[in-house]
């Protein structure tokens, strides 16, 4: 028995290191590695049994194809070679019939490791294919921030042990910041205040000395009403502002119009709370905001992110250690060429761009526009993740649409698809990680081979590339020979690193780089952009979400149990979670007779969805909350919380705006479903 190092391939901005117990041909254990420089030997109870999933009986491991109704499980083996024939053959027609705008990839965060993730690039750019726009997760928090700081870095969570206050901002760090939270637990116990600003306080609550709840979509609102206490009081560092900020002036003649009782009126937030919070903020030295991505996943998401970073500079906070934003762009890279894997010079067309969170609209498809002939889905779980899922299903019920699905599992996507390719796991194929949320970078090697007839998404687009007759040697290399040439070539993050870091990407492991400098603005202006010429609303301001007419505004929230809609093949998780509930205030709950644990239907202009109710005083009065991402199959009418979320996007960055849609809910008890009105 022999110990690999290798690491998480999951959607989370930590990329932990591994240590994986195996004979070469089956894993027996996993847990943490202490000796990463990241979290230090702490994992995620998902990841403690991570050899449950690889080893699961519920695995696919053949080619499949359909052989009855889109929808449904029917399915049966077939070969490889049956496999690439009929794909390419379907995509040969496709180009021949209706050109490259008729063939779309579609993938997002179901393996975050680089080259498995986005070497599907080379072959649709070789194609010809649509340019998928990948927005579905925080694009929206990166373009307020970057209208703000550019390229600067922000607090690594390392260095959150050097806060003396945090203010936690729409971030369940339970769920997605596991190895953050000790800094918390200690912060606390020096005397160090947590505040949390939240529209669903849920797990976070117990940790905090303070809970703001806040109706969604109105963040900016809070930010702009702090602002204004902070500038009213002479409590924002204006020294700072004026020599290191473009627009200070000008942005705060703005702020007297935003007082803290206009913001009460807006986010719900008292006005008393609003000027003892501005002022505790302003009485710390190194005060740190931890942001989330909820807040950034509105109409108004990129807005309200810029806001809460000029917040962040307007005591002075980034010149000191611990003071700033944590939560957005870390700094550290580029570490590699990802050209190198993408090879946009395989292009030779400018591509149709389809946007991820539109995925119900390209199917359905628009006067003028080229019809969606052939989907190939690897990584990502659309139905069970994506707006409009009733839209999306009607998409993929098209007899004239052929969908391929790389999955390891029958999840309700690949349920849909045409041909289904057995993909494999993290350990089972070698690959490169650069964290989204810290500065460290790693490598990890095969460790097992890859079980029955599996194979990685590198080999599989090999494959149908030399299917296609394309002749370019980048096709014909293994994923092995891609690591080392990456990693022979470095980017700046990686040119600086000692023997003993490149030995251990090497052999596999994480290694830490350098934090950025907080203060080295990289920006077109060489300060913090407040006020930014190159955008439409140059002066920062408040803007409404997208809203709706129904009464309740409806927001999606993650779950510890479960990542997106990963690990739902983990029996012990999925009932740990418990059923599809949907968390309402009291109050809310008492004008329509519902109690806790009763059985209700949420509803809008875009569907309707069963739940159980969860009532608790830790959500905002007129708000509603869905934990989690579920199977179909766990819901009384197989739809899931995305069939009530419209496509419409974010103000900047083309996000997903999951948590801008608005509901009506109803007890189900002692009625039926003829007696709803809906």
């Amino acid at each position: 028995m022999t110990i690999f190092k290798s690491i998480c391939p999951y959607d989370c901005p930590t990329t932990c290191g591994l240590l994986v117990q195996s004979d070469g041909t089956r894993i027996f254990r996993v847990k943490g590695d202490p000796e990463d420089p990241v979290c230090g030997g702490v994992i995620c109870r998902k990841m403690q049994h991570y050899e449950k999933s690889i080893h699961s009986p519920e695995r696919i491991y053949t080619p499949l194809k359909r052989n009855g109704k889109k929808g449904e499980d029917c399915f049966e083996p077939i070969s490889w070679d049956e496999a690439v024939e009929t794909i390419t053959g379907k995509w040969k027609q496709a180009l021949s019939e209706y050109g490259p705008d008729s063939i779309l990839p579609f993938y997002y965060s179901g393996v975050m490791s680089l080259i498995q993730r986005f070497c599907g690039d080379a072959l649709f750019n070789r194609m010809g294919a649509c340019d998928l726009v990948k927005t579905l997760c925080a694009s929206a928090k990166g373009a307020g921030y970057k209208a703000v700081m550019g390229d600067t870095g922000c607090l690594d969570p390392r260095e959150l042990a050097d806060s003396d206050f945090y203010i936690v901002w729409g971030s369940n760090m339970k769920a997605t910041r596991l190895q953050s939270m000790p800094d918390l637990v200690k912060g606390r116990k020096q005397g160090k205040r947590v505040v949390l600003i939240e529209c669903f306080a849920g797990e976070m609550a117990e940790y905090c000395d303070r809970i703001v709840l806040v109706k969604p979509g109105t963040d900016g609102a809070l930010a702009l009403a702090m602002m204004h206490v902070l500038a009213k009081e002479g409590l924002d560092d204006a020294d700072f502002l004026q020599n290191e900020a473009v627009g200070y002036s000008e942005f705060k003649a703005t702020l007297g119009q935003y007082t803290p009782e206009w913001a009460e009126s807006v986010c719900g937030v008292s006005a008393q709370v609003i000027i003892e919070l501005a002022r505790e903020y302003a009485a710390a030295s190194a005060p740190a905001i931890i942001l989330g991505s909820g807040n950034s996943r509105y109409g108004n998401g990129g807005m309200t992110v810029r806001l809460i970073t000029i917040l962040s500079t307007f005591t002075g906070a980034w010149q000191r250690p611990g003071g700033g934003v944590c939560g957005c762009n870390p700094g550290g890279g580029p570490f590699i060429d990802m050209d190198r894997i993408t090879r946009p010079d395989l292009r030779k067309n400018k591509g149709r761009k389809v946007n991820i969170n539109q995925l119900a609209m390209a199917l359905k498809g628009e006067q003028g526009q080229t019809p969606i002939r052939c989907l190939h889905i690897y990584g990502s779980n659309p139905v069970g993740s994506v707006s409009n899922q009733l839209g999306i299903r009607q998409g993929l019920e098209n007899p004239d649409l052929f969908t391929v699905v790389h999955e390891r599992f029958m999840t309700d996507t690949a349920r849909y698809a045409d041909i289904i390719l057995p993909a494999t796991f993290s350990v089972e194929q070698s690959d490169c990680y650069s964290s989204y949320g810290y500065c460290s970078f790693g490598a990890a090697r095969k460790i097992i081979p890859a079980p029955g007839e599996c194979k990685s998404n590198w080999d599989i687009f090999c494959l149908l590339a030399q299917g296609m007759g394309y002749a370019e040697k980048h096709f014909q290399r293994s994923e092995d020979e891609l690591l080392e040439e990456l990693l022979s070539y470095p980017e700046e993050g990686l040119q600086n690193i000692n023997d003993a870091q490149r030995e251990t990407l090497k052999i596999g492991g994480m290694i830490s780089l350098p934090f950025a400098d907080h203060t080295d603005w990289k920006t077109p202006a060489g300060k913090v952009q407040i006020i930014n010429d190159d955008l439409d609303v140059r002066i920062p301001q408040y803007q409404e979400p997208h809203g709706g007419t129904y009464p309740l505004r409806l927001i999606a929230v993650p779950s510890t149990e479960t990542l997106n809609s990963i690990f739902l093949e983990r029996e012990g998780l999925v009932q740990s979670r418990g059923a599809m509930s949907l968390v309402m205030n009291p109050a809310d709950a008492a004008d329509r007779s519902i109690s806790d644990g009763d059985k209700i239907v949420a509803f809008n202009d875009m569907g309707k969805v069963y739940f159980d109710a969860h009532v608790t005083p830790l959500i905002a009065y007129g708000t509603v909350a869905a934990v989690g991402i579920f199977k179909s199959s766990q819901s009384a009418n197989r739809n899931l919380v995305n069939a009530l979320h419209h496509e419409r996007l974010s103000d900047m960055g083309e996000a997903t705006t999951l948590n801008d849609n608005t509901v009506e809910v109803r007890s189900l008890t002692g009625l039926q479903e003829s007696d709803l009105d809906l």
